[in-house]
């Protein structure tokens, strides 16, 4: 991989369709299966079987040999990984293992954006071919803040189109230097920014879709947790533990989870089983998995009525082959819910004990983790992986990360607006 430079296929990885089996050569934008017309994922099958970091690569790309990436973006940062004590003895686990992502200068990561979302956005602008045209990403706000950093390292043309809820996350962050432009509505949420990314796509062939959870960029990004994990624990865990909106996360440690269990290094071929968590306020995964609700997915309530806004997605990918029920499934996994309080009470317990402040999706994930192990859901002797998959703000606002820069720079909009006078105007202002 070369730093910057336009993207040529090497060969050493093919995409796989989880419906039908149909292989496909990556050009770097591919988002579904041109045989399929039933929502199957895609894949990433790679060509080396063995888990051999590299020790000459920064950040992510130290697991390039499973990344879907032409080329190394710099500045990326890769989980911190600890065995936790006085967290694990608050729980009652003995062997609690602690996947951080966000900003933790002490601990050697250095997420900007205060997010693990910072993990698919340098995948998935590795993955991308130069010149493809501007990308757009539908984002509720931490996925957009996540952009906005990595495009200033790599400047590749993005869209970024967010809830106005969302321009919280966005303050403080680095945006100057970067090449993203932010577009955000006025009183909608996540899914009718999807809505709105989707008109723009329509407007002109320069437009394509970042894809989320559909993108093997952001998939595989995501899956480092899982590769930085097995390399410090030197083995997979029994439980994982994640909060989750479209599921993107959890489907990622599932695929790492059987790359690994197929390495001829592993020490165990168990794949760990997945707790997945929501909001008590809107859990749809919940509600499916648990047989509560019909196939279709309920409207989701207004953001102010959820504790973490982030994780509501009204249309994961719950039944498509390869997607959330599947994963669930075959690692015999369940999902848990977690309240305001409960969360509040978990994010005050892992500042108090490990020294950080937590997102609040991360607090959610931790709530679920006390209550499984209350009710014995959890074996208190089990090796369980916490993914904290944000933190730290506190410590962005208060250092040079965020004093060094200025707000980026943000176009607020009605949802009423016409994509393409919003888009013209948007490109007159840069």
């Amino acid at each position: 991989m070369t730093s910057g430079a336009p993207c040529a296929r090497d060969g050493s990885y093919q995409l796989v369709c989880t419906g039908c089996g149909l292989r496909l050569v990556d050009d770097g934008t591919v988002l579904e299966c041109p045989a399929c017309a039933d929502g199957s994922l895609l894949r990433t099958d790679y060509g080396s079987l063995r888990f051999k970091p590299e020790p000459g690569a920064s950040g992510i790309f130290r697991y390039g040999f499973w990344l879907p990436a032409c080329r190394e973006v710099p500045g990326s940062s890769a989980p911190h990984v600890f065995r936790s004590e006085r967290l694990a003895m608050a729980v009652g686990l003995s062997d609690l293992w602690i996947s951080f992502s966000g900003f933790w200068p002490e601990r050697n990561c250095r997420m900007e954006s205060g997010t693990f979302k910072e993990l698919e956005a340098y995948s998935v602008l590795a993955r991308v071919p130069e010149g493809a045209g501007t990308m757009v990403v539908a984002s509720a706000g931490n996925t957009a803040a996540a952009f906005l950093s990595a495009c200033r390292n790599f400047p590749f043309p993005c869209v970024l189109v967010v809830p106005e809820s969302a321009l919280p996350a966005l303050n403080g962050l680095p945006g100057t230097g970067s090449c993203a432009r932010v577009i955000a509505l006025k009183g909608a949420d996540y899914n009718q920014a999807i809505a709105y990314s989707k008109r723009i796509i329509e407007l002109s062939p320069e437009f394509f879709a970042e894809g989320g959870v559909r993108n093997v960029g952001r998939r595989d990004g995501l899956a480092t947790v899982t590769l930085a994990a097995y390399e410090a624990m030197g083995r997979l865990p029994d439980y994982y533990v994640q909060a989750v909106g479209s599921g993107a996360g959890a489907i990622a440690t599932y695929e790492a989870a059987t790359r690994i269990a197929r390495s001829a290094t592993t020490a165990t071929t168990a794949l760990p089983r997945l707790i997945l968590c929501q909001n008590t306020a809107f859990a749809p995964i919940h509600d499916l998995w648990n047989h509560k609700t019909p196939h279709s997915f309920s409207a989701p309530p207004p953001p102010t009525e959820v504790y973490a806004p982030e994780l509501v997605n009204s249309a994961p990918p719950y039944w498509a082959h390869g997607g959330i029920r599947d994963i669930l499934t075959r690692t015999r996994g369940d999902v848990l819910t977690a309240g305001r309080r409960a969360a509040d009470e978990a994010a005050a317990a892992f500042e108090e004990l490990e020294g950080v402040d937590i997102e609040r999706p991360a607090a959610v994930a931790l709530a679920c983790l006390r209550q499984a192990v209350a009710v014995r859901r959890i074996p208190r002797d089990a090796r369980v992986l916490l993914n904290v998959t944000g933190g730290g703000r506190r410590r962005i606002h208060a250092s040079t990360v965020s004093r060094r820069h200025q707000h980026p720079p943000i176009r607020l909009v009605s949802m009423e607006s016409d994509p393409e006078a919003v888009m013209s105007r948007t490109a007159s202002r840069r």
